[in-house]
């Protein structure tokens, strides 16, 4: 004979969606709850992660429409530019002073990155907006994909976060009821249990 003693009680899974006397009403809104949040969370995930996706894809588009590369003149020698101006991107260039003509004929000054060993007088190349005015390059190739993935990843995450948060106060919501309901349970049943033990 193999004794049950310490033995852990079997778990039922899916208990909600099965006939027994114990199930409540309420354990059946709170097994469609927690469905319709799962359903919710990853459909309406999905559809506003690509939905931002092609957002941030149409406003790469936009830029490389919107913008030129146009040849400048470095003004002064990369050497001489100020150590605050050392770009922190990671590709080791500093923002030194540069000329170009903008699509007026004007002459404009700004600063834009170049080599470290740069001379002044030497070419470089800067990106202009419509008006001439100096804007940074657009992002390309597997820059610009990293981009539109990651912002479709992360909006679809966030959303998805929300009606997960969504759910679980609904869920919280008929916990709280379900409590009170075995409260009011128990306090019609508490005088008669309490004669039964003490009779």
């Amino acid at each position: 004979m193999t004794s049950t003693h310490g033995a852990r009680p079997r778990r039922v899974r899916l208990w909600r969606w099965r006939k027994n006397p114990l199930r409540r009403r309420s354990d059946l809104v709170e097994a469609w709850l927690l469905l319709a949040t799962l359903v919710l969370a990853l459909l309406i995930g999905a559809f506003t992660g690509v939905a931002a996706a092609g957002v941030v894809n149409g406003a790469i588009e936009d830029r490389r429409e919107h913008t030129r590369p146009v040849p400048a003149v470095l003004v002064e020698d990369a050497a001489h530019a100020l150590p605050a101006s050392v770009a922190e991107d990671g590709d080791g260039g500093v923002w030194a002073k540069v000329r170009w003509s903008a699509p007026d004929g004007s002459t404009r000054t700004g600063r834009a990155e170049v080599d470290t060993e740069a001379k002044a007088g030497s070419a470089a190349t800067v990106w202009n907006d419509s008006e001439g005015r100096l804007v940074s390059a657009p992002p390309e190739g597997a820059d610009a994909r990293f981009q539109i993935v990651m912002a479709g990843i992360t909006v679809a995450v966030a959303t998805g976060g929300l009606v997960v948060l969504g759910g679980w106060l609904g869920r919280s919501r008929l916990r709280g009821q379900r409590l009170a309901e075995w409260e009011a349970e128990w306090q019609r049943v508490e005088p008669s249990w309490r004669k039964r033990m003490t009779g």
